[in-house]
């Protein structure tokens, strides 16, 4: 097995988006001086602190879902001017239009014949299984929030003849001074996902690594998500470890924050439910870092998991939960021409939401109450980073430009990270929005 000090093609670009000719790869004169990075939402409505969890009422759970239908199923009606939702278990001679979520009958995966309807509870909030068999082309997975048009004649199996596809949010409406914005240099972005140590050793060589890279292409931000110090590391499981895990992390961090003082870049760092020492919740609130001198503090962001990012006027969605791993384990398609990973990406956007996936995999201890404030989109993000065990890459989305950074490290060689060039943009005359993200790549550490 080849470790990770042994590895070849260092540095070399593996994927690439956008027009790269001639693309300089640094930051600007002074990286991170006068570099706005804002949470989108307003103080109260973001996850600033841990808060107490594990007291849940059934209840309370099955209210969210039920919003989540009702407002994705009021969006959807004015959408495709529907008059009313039809209740899914009356038995009807016409065609009807119903509205509910998709979820499986039993507890194994979803399959073409597993499929029911739950209606939220203004429809009556039954079940009804569903023949998909009309239907040309689907992509479904449990948790989906779906209209469609079916017959439903004896009241017991609705046979769907349409479904209607969800729009996105609308994007960030920003005010772009054409004089001072266009000219501007671009932002230089870098984007790296633990963990940041080999499986076989806790010596953060790849971090180290990751932190010359900072210093010799001085980018202006750095997003840095977990895990920093990961719950699924070897020496961790068999508990070999000789200090607190809260000591490895604070040296980690330390690392990079001095590491990369004379560059002078934004720090913003994302937690992950992998990362032992912290809250073991999703939302998760970010992390604490007691330590941090005043200076050094000015240039490093905290978040939650997950969260929207303001950098400069551009939108950034990050969460560091493998959403692509967990979705992509349960959706079922047919007919579709596009490919897996979009097909997700596509749901995350229109169901407006950083995890969609209900019920959750079982990893994922979801807080429903905080999920319903902090794991919604707010809006269609100009760049969605989804870091995941599965292969990397950089697409466009609905004009949204998702990342998959890959893992800094997987297993005991080396992995990669992600740097994009970004630069607010005006619409241009016909009206297209033009997306900031200039040019991105994923590259091997």
């Amino acid at each position: 097995m080849e470790k990770y000090s042994q590895r070849g093609s260092k540095g070399e670009v593996v994927v690439t988006f956008g027009a790269v000719q001639g693309t300089r790869w640094t930051g600007r004169k002074d990286p991170g001086a006068g570099v706005q990075v804002n949470l989108l939402e307003g103080p109260e409505d973001s996850l600033r602190s841990s808060y107490k969890y594990m007291f849940q009422r059934l209840r309370d759970v099955r209210n969210v879902l039920t919003e989540k239908i009702e407002e994705l199923g009021e969006s959807l009606r004015s959408q495709f001017n529907i008059e009313e939702f039809s209740v899914v278990s009356l038995p009807a001679q016409d065609s009807v239009t119903v509205l509910g979520q998709v979820c499986c009958d039993s507890n194994g995966k979803l399959n073409a014949q597993s499929v029911l309807l739950e209606a939220g509870q203004e429809q009556g909030g039954q079940q009804v299984p569903v023949d998909l068999s009309e239907l040309k082309e689907y992509s479904l997975f449990p948790g989906q929030v779906v209209v469609m048009d079916g017959m439903n004649t004896t009241g017991k199996k609705l046979v769907a003849s349409k479904l209607y596809e969800g729009c996105p949010l609308p994007f960030y409406n920003t005010t772009v001074n054409m004089e001072t914005d266009e000219a501007a240099e671009p932002l230089n972005v870098l984007v790296a996902c633990g963990p940041y140590t080999p499986s076989d050793s806790l010596t953060f060589d790849p971090l180290i690594d990751l932190i010359s890279v900072i210093v010799r292409d001085r980018p202006d931000v750095c997003l840095l998500l977990g895990p920093f110090v990961d719950s699924k590391h070897q020496q961790i499981e068999k508990a070999q470890v000789t200090e607190t895990f809260e000591t490895i992390f604070s040296r980690c961090i330390e690392s990079i924050v001095d590491g990369t003082r004379s560059v002078g870049c934004h720090l913003v760092f994302v937690p992950s439910q992998r990362d032992i020492h912290h809250d073991f919740i999703y939302p998760q609130p970010p992390f604490i870092l007691p330590n941090l001198s005043k200076d050094q503090a000015q240039r490093v962001t905290l978040v939650p998991d997950p969260c929207t990012l303001l950098i400069d006027g551009v939108t950034f969605g990050l969460t560091s939960t493998d959403i692509l791993f967990h979705m992509g384990a349960e959706e079922i398609s047919c007919g579709t021409s596009s490919d897996r990973f979009s097909r997700i990406l596509n749901h995350m956007l229109t169901q407006r939401s950083y995890y969609p996936l209900y019920p959750p995999t079982e990893e994922v201890n979801m807080d429903y109450e905080k999920f319903q404030i902090f794991g919604q989109m707010l809006l269609t993000p100009d760049v969605l980073v989804v870091p995941s065990e599965l292969r990397y890459f950089v697409k466009d989305v609905v004009g949204c430009v998702c990342v998959n950074p890959g893992r800094l490290t997987k297993g005991q060689v080396g992995g990669t990270y992600s740097r994009l060039l970004i630069r607010r943009r005006a619409t241009s005359e016909d009206g297209k929005r033009a997306s900031p993200c200039l040019t991105a790549q994923v590259v091997k550490i």
